[in-house]
């Protein structure tokens, strides 16, 4: 294999593929990256054989000599990273590697790129297709709300719901659930129709960092264990997580008592301010609505109090619930400062109902005075 790269095209191509290499595993072949080389384009591939495995195109390649190698992949990141050539040549075999730059020059041991395994690509005709900017913001408003670790390994990570026209993601870690819809096209029949896959986090952040704030499309196909991508030049493999995904239209409150509309920005900044009054321990902190009035009480036992009032647009009678201030701001955090949202309550100590433009709802479960102070 030879051929010539743009530096900076394939250092950022070679950091996002590299991404998904295991740090540790036995099999240490995965510790590499394959780079194939046509007469017509260069791809980059790497899989941890457990939850998923990428493709990428590299732009601005000129090639020389078609071919496979394994490049390892802490040592090449370096490489790009430090180099400032605008072109390097990479020449190699399963003997080793050259890299080399205008005045530097890399030699690294080979290892038999036949060796590394099959990395899943994108080859079906059943799949939707979702504009780039609006799967992107989907996935930013929900994945923050998967569990990180759970017993309940169906929590970590994002279900999926495409049918028809409809794409719906939902995350939840069993304190907070964020749901967002959005429109997408099905072709040749493509539906998850009664099933519940979710997709691990690990995938979405994948996709999510290599989803551009266009209209482009992105191409989405998920089966009975797992789910691809195929955005642009690249495309993403990820197997889907087991378990079983909870009821969770069954969060959703039947009724709503009061609707108060809120903006993003003010309420960010009384909630950050009570919760300087807060720790680990006493977490919690009061929302009480009253006529016009949102109150914001936090307490810490001998470090202090704080009490924040916003106004807003209330005027029924008195309520009070008890809620993480983090689990509301990291809310607050995947929206805009000047949106206006609605808060929806039932009763005092309620599940909060948070609604947003596009689609985007977000429950709330409180705190008992026992987990709050």
């Amino acid at each position: 294999m030879k051929a010539v790269f743009d530096r900076e095209a394939l250092a950022s191509a070679f950091q996002l593929t590299g991404s998904v290499v295991p740090t540790r595993t036995p099999k240490v072949i995965l510790q590499n990256v394959k780079l194939s080389v046509t007469k017509k384009q260069a791809v980059l591939k790497a899989t941890d054989l457990e939850s998923v495995g990428i493709t990428m195109e590299v732009r601005g390649v000129q090639v020389e000599e078609p071919g496979d190698i394994l490049l390892p992949t802490g040592r090449v990141n370096s490489i790009l990273r430090e180099c400032t050539d605008e072109e390097i040549k990479i020449e190699g075999n399963e003997d080793g590697t050259t890299i080399r730059g205008q005045f530097s020059e890399f030699d690294l041991p080979g290892e038999n790129p036949d060796q590394y395994p099959t990395v899943t690509g994108f080859d079906t005709d059943k799949y939707h297709s979702i504009a780039s900017g609006k799967l992107k913001e989907m996935i930013h408003r929900t994945i923050f709300a998967a569990a990180s670790e759970s017993a309940r390994y169906a929590l970590t990570g994002v279900l999926w719901e495409l049918n028809e026209e409809k794409v719906r993601l939902v995350a939840t870690d069993g304190k907070r659930m964020a749901v967002v819809d959005g429109h997408g096209e099905a072709h040749n029949g493509h539906a998850t129709g009664s099933t519940t896959p979710v997709v691990p986090t690990k995938v979405m952040q994948l996709v999510e960092k290599n989803l551009s704030v266009s209209e482009d499309p992105v191409y989405v196909r998920i089966s009975t264990n797992d789910a691809l991508f195929k955005i642009g030049g690249a495309e993403i493999y990820g197997r889907l997580v087991e378990g079983r995904y909870p009821s969770y239209r069954e969060v959703f409150p039947k009724k709503t008592v009061v609707k108060i509309p809120l903006m993003v920005g003010p309420l960010t900044s009384v909630i950050r301010q009570a919760a300087i009054l807060t720790d680990e321990d006493t977490r919690g902190v009061d929302f009480h609505f009253a006529k016009g009035t949102l109150t914001l009480n936090a307490k810490v036992a001998e470090k202090g109090r704080a009490k924040i009032e916003l106004p807003v647009a209330y005027d029924a009678k008195p309520m009070t619930t008890t809620f993480d201030p983090k689990l509301v701001l990291d809310m607050l955090r995947v929206l805009e400062p000047d949106t206006e949202i609605n808060l929806e309550l039932v009763e005092n100590n309620s599940v909060a109902l948070f609604t947003a433009p596009g689609n985007y709802s977000y429950i709330v479960v409180p705190l008992t005075r026992g987990e709050g102070r």
